[in-house]
């Protein structure tokens, strides 16, 4: 019989997320987030921290998104530049305590954008924001096996 935890570490399953602790004291080479007490933070890098490339900007360097969020409808063309603004404030606001929630792009498709996010409760935080501003037409998609979320918002 399975025990819980190892229930609950298959469904949150994350190839990014290393399967060990990392040794500590460790940064990232290229965000300069510190390894500390078993979790990336920003904070000072250590004089004797060893390299360690962070799993959003590993996410950054390979080109694969945990989060898109597709945002479209006229709403959107009219509206670019404060959905913009909202979009940036959501990852400034989540990067500050959380290293790992970043935007990787940010790129016009069709009348609208497409965003892409390192992890996926950045994307379900712009998703929220979009519709708590403006209302309109929110989806989710998850897929626990990529451990990737889709937020489609529409106006």
């Amino acid at each position: 019989m399975l025990r819980r935890e190892q229930l609950l570490q298959e469904l949150e399953h994350d190839s990014y997320k290393s399967a060990r602790k990392l040794a500590e004291p460790a940064h990232c080479p290229d965000c300069r987030a510190v390894y500390h007490e078993g979790r990336w933070r920003w904070g000072a890098v250590a004089p004797q921290s060893r390299p360690e490339r962070c799993p959003a900007c590993q996410r950054v360097h390979d080109e694969l998104p945990a989060g898109y969020v597709t945002v479209q409808g006229e709403f959107s063309g009219a509206h670019r530049e404060e959905i913009d603004r909202l979009i940036r404030n959501c990852e400034t606001q989540a990067k500050a305590e959380h290293p790992l929630q970043r935007i990787m792009n940010v790129a016009p498709e069709g009348d609208g954008l497409l965003v892409t996010t390192t992890d996926p409760h950045l994307a379900r935080r712009i998703g929220d924001a979009l519709h708590d501003a403006w209302k309109g037409e929110l989806d989710y998609h998850y897929n626990k096996e990529d451990n990737l979320l889709r937020v489609h918002w529409r106006r």
